[in-house]
């Protein structure tokens, strides 16, 4: 799994476009293996990207929890102290 990619359900505020965006533009890097696409495969590369956002946003959507909804500052504070545990910072 891409590091970089979080997990993006069931978040208070709710996830916004650019973050499903990045999300996807993250995983087709991941895939095509390539963090940048050539000028002749640039088309298909952006065409991928937009196709992942529109399918994990409707993904998004259609998530049913029962759980209360998880605060980003709660989830950004456990991170940070994950990355500092790991690498001694």
């Amino acid at each position: 799994m891409c590091r970089n990619i979080r997990p993006l359900a069931n978040f208070e505020p709710p996830v916004t476009d650019e973050e499903v965006r990045a999300a996807a533009l993250q995983y087709v890097r991941k895939i095509s293996g390539s963090p940048r696409p050539s000028r002749a495969n640039a088309e298909a590369f952006d065409r991928a990207v937009a196709e992942v956002a529109e399918a994990s946003a409707r993904l998004l959507a259609a998530l049913v929890t029962t759980a209360p909804p998880r605060d980003r500052e709660v989830e950004a504070a456990r991170a940070r102290q994950r990355a500092a545990a790991r690498y001694g910072g």
